[in-house]
């Protein structure tokens, strides 16, 4: 019995130190946008041949997590693409898309990686500033629904009665999971929303509940320390929606165009490169993004992300798409009918999207 204790402490001591080094995004003092000349604390930044140089302005960037569903910004940041639009990347995490909003209303971030959906709160709350989504990064869910026990078959029937630690109420990932279970007909599985997201992979290997909503890489650490088993992508079995989003202030994009563009650029460069990359061009461009965590599960993860169309060809949020998010908020009861916005352009501009590969970008 000791020895079995023994064992699971120190798998759950592995996973934990891994997800704690994958989420401690590198974290400055804030200030105002500003005009440097300093190279990009990004690591192995290798800014490519055609790069000219030019002043290069520091820009506050929010991750809501870690995750190699956001591959393509961290191919950017490790490729130099940043640099080459002028820009250096200094990055946190904020640990949940409201986090990451409100940085962007306090002004301690100036661009923040976050579901989409956030926009459309702040706007209905008629504050001082508003926000605009200006890049989608992902039109899938982005996480995978784990299994304590070995399941063969999966069907989603199989949650009748069960427990799944999920993610917090309003989240992309929690309201995808609330409309699968609906769409199946799942009407008594339990979804625990109020774990935080760093402690999910701990109370969930200490025995608290029966299945786990996670991200890659860390939905491939638990399968492959023996934790748990794969049951389904959410992504796959949901299908299309919009769940990430680059966002900026109103105010931002008004005064930074040129930002916001080479931003952009960047992340659409470093999609086309995870697209024509090698295994191991791909491996050790994101790997110091993500200690601790091996070459072969970050491959993996890529894969895995890369078979369902996470990325589309082009990041652009259309009114089908649009609609679509404004429906599930108001199935999942976070939006009232009658504060469902009529006019996307109200929260989105996609003028920055239609621009890339103009001028050589």
């Amino acid at each position: 019995m000791n020895e079995k204790r023994k064992t699971a402490s120190v798998l759950l001591s592995f996973l934990l130190l891994a997800l704690v080094a994958a989420c401690g995004g590198k974290t400055e003092p804030a200030g105002p946008a500003s005009e440097s000349v300093m190279p990009s604390a990004a690591p192995s930044a290798t800014p490519s041949a055609e790069a000219t140089p030019k002043q290069v302005v520091t820009v506050k960037f929010s991750e809501v997590i870690r995750s190699i569903f956001y591959a393509p910004h961290y191919a950017a940041m490790s490729k130099g693409f940043y640099e080459e639009e002028g820009i250096r990347v200094d990055m946190n995490t904020a640990q949940g898309s409201d986090k990451g909003a409100a940085a962007l209303i306090a002004g301690t971030a100036d661009i923040s990686m976050v579901g989409p959906e956030t926009a459309i709160y702040i706007y209905n709350q008629k504050g001082g500033k508003t926000l605009k989504i200006f890049h989608q990064l992902t039109m899938k869910d982005g996480s995978f629904l784990l299994s304590r026990n070995k399941v063969d078959s999966f069907k989603w029937s199989d949650l009748s009665g069960k427990t799944i630690i999920g993610w917090r109420p309003g989240s992309s990932p929690q309201m995808v999971m609330n409309s699968q279970l609906a769409k199946e007909g799942v009407k008594d599985a339990k979804v625990i929303t109020n774990i935080a997201a760093p402690a999910m992979v701990g109370a969930f290997t200490n025995g608290q509940g029966d299945f786990i909503q996670v991200f890659e890489p860390v939905a491939s650490m638990l399968v492959n320390t023996g934790k748990a088993y794969y049951a389904a992508s959410l992504g796959e079995s949901y299908g299309t929606f919009p769940e990430t989003s680059f966002v900026a202030t109103s105010d931002f994009i008004r005064d930074r165009p040129d930002v916001i563009q080479g931003f952009v650029n960047a992340v659409a460069k470093g999609q086309r490169w995870l697209g024509k990359a090698s295994p191991d061009e791909i491996a050790d461009a994101l790997m110091p993004y993500f200690e601790g965590t091996s070459k072969e599960l970050i491959l993996a993860s890529v894969e895995r992300y890369k078979k369902q169309d996470t990325w589309p060809a082009v990041p652009e949020l259309t009114p089908e798409a649009f609609e679509t998010l404004q429906n599930v908020l108001i199935d999942n009861g976070v939006l009232k009918r009658e504060e469902k916005l009529a006019n996307m352009a109200d929260v989105v501009d996609m003028s920055f999207v239609r621009k890339i590969g103009q001028e050589g970008k």
